[in-house]
């Protein structure tokens, strides 16, 4: 058995010998992390974003993307320096990667709401999983204002990873919430990440979220008028699409749970945010 259908192992329902796409493209996001590591990418990068909250923190949703930001603005870290320390990594997971770089011009505008011209896109591919892929961005010109911690992952092998706090990683998903640009298809992933902020009792870094909207944005907002634009997304965006969007990336257990979810739930979720002093 390879080191990758170990990983994948832990992830059967049934014990047996299958696992869902999610799954392995989670041990694969593994991997990833394990390359960049041992590559020394975290002396120099911190992990945020959904995929981050869901190895680190236990989100119950699955994430597609590993998001990573310098920790200082800086020309000479690129993910180009540290390929080969992920191809090596999968090597010894029994594979063979492809790393190619992503057109910015085909991005819908979703996807693109937040790239800049700093922002390095690559896809990591397989050729004997057509359907597995990882994608890796990089803000090599980021906002700051934001904390790092160490944390701990066991598989493939036991090594630290840099990642932003929770009350900033809880920033960055609050910037997305408000100003992520839709056409027909609304990022529910959003609401729900922000439900489980709320109900993990994380606190909101609000100097790291004004920072990532004067970047991101151009604009200076005070704590207030940010939660006037928070409500009025909630409370006018369609929550059918919302929860379309959140059931592929969640349990079947769990689907019940979106019963409650309403612009009127939602409100009263802002209403229990922490703010970080």
């Amino acid at each position: 058995m390879t080191l990758y259908e170990s990983m994948l192992a832990a992830y059967n329902r049934d014990g047996g010998t299958t696992a869902t796409p999610n799954a392995e493209q989670e041990v694969c996001q593994k991997i990833t992390l394990a390359g960049l590591r041992r590559g020394g990418f975290f002396e120099h990068a911190a992990f945020y974003g959904g995929t981050c909250l869901r190895l680190f923190h236990g989100l119950p949703r699955w994430s597609e993307d590993l998001d990573f930001s310098l920790t200082e603005k800086r020309d000479d870290i690129h993910l180009e320096n540290y390929f080969d320390a992920i191809r090596e990594e999968f090597r010894l997971a029994g594979f063979d990667v492809t790393i190619t770089k992503k057109d910015k011009k085909m991005f819908g505008r979703v996807e693109s709401a937040f790239l800049k011209e700093s922002t390095e896109t690559y896809d990591i591919k397989f050729q004997t999983r057509k359907m597995v892929k990882v994608k890796i961005e990089l803000d090599t010109d980021p906002p700051l204002a934001f904390e790092t911690e160490q944390k701990l992952l066991l598989q493939p092998y036991s090594f630290w990873t840099r990642c932003f706090t929770l009350p900033d990683l809880f920033a960055g998903k609050m910037h997305a919430l408000v100003y992520r640009a839709w056409e027909r298809r609304v990022k529910g992933r959003d609401w729900f990440d922000f439900e489980w902020y709320i109900r993990q009792g994380v606190p909101l870094d609000f100097k790291h979220l004004q920072a990532r909207i004067k970047e991101f944005n151009g604009e200076e907002l005070s704590l207030e008028t940010f939660l006037a634009l928070l409500r009025e997304r909630l409370s006018t965006t369609d929550i059918d699409l919302v929860k379309q969007d959140v059931l592929p990336y969640i349990d079947s257990a769990r689907q019940g749970e979106l019963v409650v979810w309403s612009p009127a739930y939602f409100l009263q979720l802002v209403d229990m945010m922490k703010i970080q002093d």
